[in-house]
This record gives C-alpha cells, sequence and structure tokens, in this order.
C-alpha cells in the first residue's frame, strides 16, 4: 500500500501565495486532477490533506475516487488567532469558538480535525521555533473537545513539551515533531501516537541556499535520530506543497528507511492511520 499521510493539495511546492491565489475565488480543477493523476501513476491509494479554507481538499476529496484514490481531509485546519496557520486556516480566540468550529467541521464532512498547536523550525537556527507551543492545558481542553464530537485529531507540533502534551492527551497523531526528547518519545509510543515526522520537507531544502546548510542539516539529523529512539507507529508523510516538495515527486520513505524504518513498520502506521482517520 502506497500512502501519503500529509500533503497540501492547496499548495504546489513553489510559491505558497501563488498557489493559494490559484484557489481563491473556487478550487482549480485542472490543478487538483493533474496532481492526483500524478499521485495515481506513481502508486498512491492513500492521501490524507493538512486542510485549507478554500475547499480544495474537500474538491480533492470528491475527485480522487477516479483515481482510485482514498482521500482525507480535516477540512480547514484551526489555531489560536495571532499564532502560527494564519496563512490557510480558520482561527478561534476561546474554547468556546473553538468548539462551534469542531461542531461545524463535522457537520460540514471534515473527517478529522487539525490544529495547529505550535509554530515552524526555523531553518536557520538549529533548535528554535519561529513560535512556542500552547500552553499543556490549553493543547489538552483542544484536544478533549474534539474527541467529545467524536473526532479524531492530528496536530501540526514542534517541540518537546508541546509534543508531549497532545501525546498524553491522546491525540492521534502528531505532524512534524522536531526537538524531542526521551520524555515526549515515551508519551507517544505509550499513548499509540503516529509520527508523521514529513523529513522530506527538511531534507529537500538542502542545497537550495535558501537557509543555512549546516542549521538544516541540524534539524534534519536530529529527528532522524529521535526516530531511531523510537518505538511507536510511524506513518508516511512528505507535507507535499511545502516548499521543495512537489506534489507526488518525494519519497519519505526512503528517507525513513535511512535509519532503519521500512516498509513492514511503516504499513503499521499507515493501516492506523486509515484506521482513525
Amino acid at each position: 500500500m502506497k500512502a501519503d499521510c500529509h500533503i497540501h493539495m492547496v499548495l504546489d511546492g513553489y510559491n505558497w501565495r501563488d498557489a493559494i491565489a490559484r484557489h481563491t475565488e473556487k478550487p482549480d480543477e485542472a490543478f487538483i486532477r493533474q496532481a492526483l493523476s500524478r499521485y495515481q501513476e506513481m502508486g498512491y491509494t492513500y492521501l490524507r490533506d493538512g486542510g485549507d479554507r478554500w475547499g480544495v481538499g474537500k474538491k480533492a476529496r470528491e475527485l480522487a475516487p477516479e483515481y482510485g484514490i482514498t482521500y482525507r481531509t480535516p477540512l480547514s485546519p484551526l489555531h489560536r488567532k495571532d499564532h502560527y496557520g494564519g496563512f490557510i486556516g480558520t482561527a478561534y480566540e476561546t474554547l468556546k469558538e473553538f468548539t462551534r468550529l469542531v461542531v461545524r467541521t463535522k457537520e460540514a464532512g471534515g473527517d478529522f480535525i487539525k490544529i495547529m498547536i505550535s509554530g515552524l523550525m526555523d531553518f536557520n537556527q538549529f533548535g528554535v521555533l519561529t513560535e512556542p507551543g500552547l500552553p499543556d492545558g490549553e493543547i489538552r481542553q483542544l484536544i478533549h473537545i474534539a474527541h467529545g464530537e467524536g473526532m479524531a485529531v492530528m496536530v501540526h507540533a514542534n517541540g518537546a513539551r508541546t509534543v508531549e502534551a497532545a501525546a498524553s492527551a491522546g491525540v492521534e497523531s502528531v505532524e512534524h515533531g522536531a526537538y524531542l526528547d526521551a520524555d515526549a518519545l515515551a508519551a507517544m509510543e505509550e499513548m499509540g501516537t503516529v509520527w508523521v515526522p514529513t523529513l522530506s520537507t527538511v531534507a529537500n531544502l538542502r542545497g537550495t541556499g535558501r537557509f543555512s546548510e549546516s542549521d538544516v542539516e541540524k534539524i534534519l539529523e536530529s529527528t532522524k535520530e529521535n526516530l531511531a529512539n523510537y518505538k511507536g507507529l510511524v506513518a508516511p508523510g512528505t507535507d507535499a506543497g511545502a516548499w521543495a516538495v512537489p506534489h507526488g515527486i518525494c519519497s519519505e520513505e526512503a528517507l525513513l528507511g535511512e535509519i532503519g524504518i521500512g516498509p513492514d513498520r511503516l504499513e503499521d502506521g499507515i493501516c492506523r492511520i486509515q484506521e482513525i482517520f
């Protein structure tokens, strides 16, 4: 089974502003079909989208069966106002508002809930995030609310304490997961969290000249080291659509294979993703 468990159909891997502009009036069906056709040619049968507020993932889900692909989307990802995620998702200010958004997502046919709970890696400064994670208590409440509505949760999360809080709250999958430690890894293992590390989005920055080569390499190696120590579930996700990660071209499996995470183990992670998302 070939799966990419983290893509962004709304993006194209080159310029996020231009990519989003392509879809703002309505989803660009020709672009979506071209991407789905590429995935089909490469043998993909399962895609999980990270969401967007313009309905691109929803349109892709509608078209995907024509290409023999099962497609899952959270519709729009949710983020705290004035925190990371505003370029692609829907903001909440209070837990009451977040609850309304979860219910709205469920009623609109979202397959799961996506929450942005931390910033990105600063690719020019190893060990630094563009912003810290949300408070632990808020992370737990957000996940509890989504679960209360019967929805599985995907979190965009970096940083050990942020990931530990999400895993301890029972989050189903952690996306990215930079800068973890033994406690965060243990929490994910204990709770059966699926880690989707999206190595491609870091590895593909090498040699581009856009960021510090040494810091990019350190970020990549740090995550690989944590993966080598992680005994829990892992699933492949390229973060396709992110800069330097065009749709249907990158192979996350090869990067994971470099640290001994082979097809059999990935199959376990993919099966779990398909089961709960």
